[in-house]
């Protein structure tokens, strides 16, 4: 009874309404009961058709018996086909097929019973005519009951739209968008409600309809088409549609006041989700206008599987992200490195979570500590290095020259050095765009880290290559303009642009790490790899496009302020110098820059002599060499102008 008055209560919400559409599915056995109960009403109309015909029943055993047997016969058979396993309400074409398979399963056994029993004892137990008529209302009642079921619910869900639920359309007719949409029309806790289709492939006279809704087709162009329809915002499949595709989409849907909603492809589902989760308001991450990368895995896999891999600054944006992708490639052993605790805690946790898979294990070291480097070394025979252990943040370090010197720099020394003494074959390195013409300290010691590992590449006997990957900013990684106008505009603004004609390049953290692989695995060593990374973003359009997706008007509902640009920052990047050429490979996103190399005995002296100063804490002197190894170096916006 408790039971009972729980259910009743969830039925029934405190204004008295019926609660049809919120409830879960019905356990099977109460389906199993109901479609027992329709058996019998359908060995009663059996029952009475027969015996308003001259037709008679035998009376071997007597009625009641007799249908105790064929309904006994035909739970057999749902409890075999699984009859009872689909939810009614969402009732497909295989859960009939079921149903009719097992109608003739159970008229089938009855007769070839009733027949084999008569050559035994010369009498039957049923008329044939009553078990083809029983196969055939059964199956006909539970039929009807399931499309009954289905159709209500259906009209139910379609009346029931209220102040919470969007209506929206769907971009595109294929496979993907009517899986959506399917998933839309029989999910009862979605805050969706499903309008139609839009498409440009239906001719516009001709009416259509998928899944009960109308195909809308684009009558002169996709604004005017919207514009006309009672809907609150669209759903977009992100893979059907490229970067340009999704650009103008947007602009549009947003000039029209409607919300825009990315859904992944639904292969790449993770079933156990709830399907809320999987369509979420689009992210300025979705609109980059970048091609998808295609890498060679195969031979990336003959590369890294079976291989003991080291991973520097494993914690970070990229470290953690080449260390996920790692796992596709069946190494022997991932060693991550960090200095940063809680960082290294949160993977070590996602990793165990996620990716079971894969054999690793975490050191907490600082690289700039040669002697815990030394023993790190001693411990694991690594097979490969991915250095991508650094400090990058601009400002922080314009202020702390010293610091970036005893990680960018002599922290890359130390790797190095050990890599070729341990004969280590491959020593992977990331570096960035600002190391080009730097104009800031964390530029230039990126830069000087380059130079340190081209010029010990060009030792003799040296056993190991040395590859250097050179990529702009990463989307989403920690310091990315993207998560502080977020931030920024959660809490109501002013969003802060530094400049007005401020521009960036923008990668994916996955697709920069897919080119680091595979970079890692084309080099013969001394190379720097820079990547394809598609057009400049202006930063002030990003942020107005962000305040517009948020739901609001920049400059009225929250404003955009400039703040000059900051110490050793600059307008523009650039992934070549004007000393150096491309090359193409075979990969057509990645290219190799030749840049001039150094002497490693006098580059080896001159660092030495910059890490001695970095000791002494001295940032004019630090700033002064850094100067000296890196000509190019022009400090903006930066104390140190004046040491130019």
């Amino acid at each position: 009874m408790k039971v009972s008055l729980n259910h009743f209560k969830e039925l029934y919400a405190g204004d008295n309404s019926l609660k049809l559409l919120d409830q879960k599915y019905l356990p099977r056995w109460m389906v199993v009961i109901l479609d027992i109960i329709l058996c019998v009403i359908s060995l009663f109309l059996v029952y009475f058709i027969v015996l308003g015909s001259p037709i008679n029943f035998l009376n071997v055993i007597s009625l009641p018996a007799q249908g105790s047997i064929i309904l006994g016969v035909t739970l057999i058979f749902f409890y075999v086909f699984k009859t009872y396993s689909g939810i009614i309400r969402h009732s497909t074409l295989i859960d009939i097929l079921k149903l009719i398979i097992s109608s003739f399963s159970t008229a089938a056994t009855l007769i070839i019973f009733n027949y084999v029993y008569e050559l035994i004892t010369g009498d039957r137990l049923f008329i044939t005519t009553s078990l083809l008529l029983y196969m055939f209302l059964s199956f006909t009642i539970l039929f009807l009951f399931r499309i009954a079921v289905k159709e209500s619910y259906q009209l139910l869900k379609n009346n029931a739209v209220g102040s919470h639920t969007k209506r929206v359309a769907i971009v595109g007719v294929d496979d993907n968008s009517i899986s959506l949409g399917n998933a839309l029309t029989t999910e009862s806790n979605l805050p969706f409600y499903l309008v139609g289709f839009i498409s440009e492939t239906i001719e516009y006279k001709k009416k259509y309809k998928i899944l009960g809704k109308n195909v809308i087709p684009i009558e002169k162009d996709f604004s005017t088409t919207i514009s006309k329809l009672d809907i609150d915002g669209v759903l977009i499949i992100s893979e059907s549609l490229s970067g340009k595709q999704k650009n103008s989409i947007v602009e549009v849907c947003l000039a029209n006041d409607l919300e825009v909603f990315n859904v992944p492809l639904l292969e790449t589902w993770n079933k156990k989700e709830d399907i809320k989760n999987m369509i979420k308001p689009i992210q300025i991450e979705d609109l980059l206008e970048r091609d998808l990368i295609q890498i060679d895995n195969e031979m990336i896999k003959n590369d890294l599987e079976g291989k003991t891999i080291l991973v520097t600054g494993g914690a970070g944006s990229i470290g953690s992200e080449i260390v996920k992708q790692l796992a596709d490639f069946n190494p022997k052993l991932v060693v991550i490195l960090d200095q940063a605790e809680s960082a290294l805690y949160d993977l070590e946790f996602n990793l165990n979570q996620n990716y079971k898979s894969l054999n690793f294990i975490i050191e907490l070291a600082n690289i700039s500590n040669d002697h815990r480097m030394q023993l790190l070394f001693s411990k694991y025979k690594f097979d490969v290095i991915y250095h991508a252990a650094a400090y990058k943040h601009v400002p922080l370090i314009e202020r702390n020259p010293h610091e970036a010197v005893y990680v960018n720099v002599l922290g890359t020394k130390n790797i190095a050095e050990l890599a070729v003494s341990n004969c280590i074959k491959r020593f992977v390195m990331v570096s960035t765009d600002k190391a080009v013409n730097p104009t800031n300290v964390m530029g230039a010691s990126k830069r000087i880290a380059e130079i340190y590992v081209q010029s010990l590449q060009n030792k003799k006997n040296i056993a190991t290559r040395f590859i250097t990957t050179r990529f702009g900013n990463v989307l989403g990684s920690s310091g990315s303009v993207i998560p502080l106008f977020r931030k920024q505009i959660s809490q109501g603004g002013p969003v802060t642009v530094t400049h007005k004609d401020i521009i960036r390049y923008f990668m994916m953290i996955p697709e920069a790490c897919q080119l680091v692989l595979q970079a890692g695995t084309m080099g013969n060593g001394g190379e720097i790899f820079i990547f394809d990374m598609g057009k400049q973003v202006r930063i002030l359009e990003l942020a107005e496009k962000m305040i517009k997706l948020s739901g609001y008007e920049p400059y009225v509902d929250i404003d955009i302020e400039f703040i000059g640009l900051r110490p050793g920052e600059k307008l523009f990047e650039e992934l070549l110098n004007d000393e150096s050429k491309t090359l193409p490979t075979h990969h057509p996103k990645i290219m190799i820059a030749k840049v001039p190399t150094q002497d490693f005995d006098e580059i080896r002296n001159k660092v030495e002599r910059l890490i001695d100063t970095a000791r002494k804490r001295n940032d004019q002197e630090v700033v002064k060499q850094l100067k000296e190894l890196v000509p190019e170096f022009k400090s903006e916006n930066s104390e140190f102008e004046l040491l130019d």
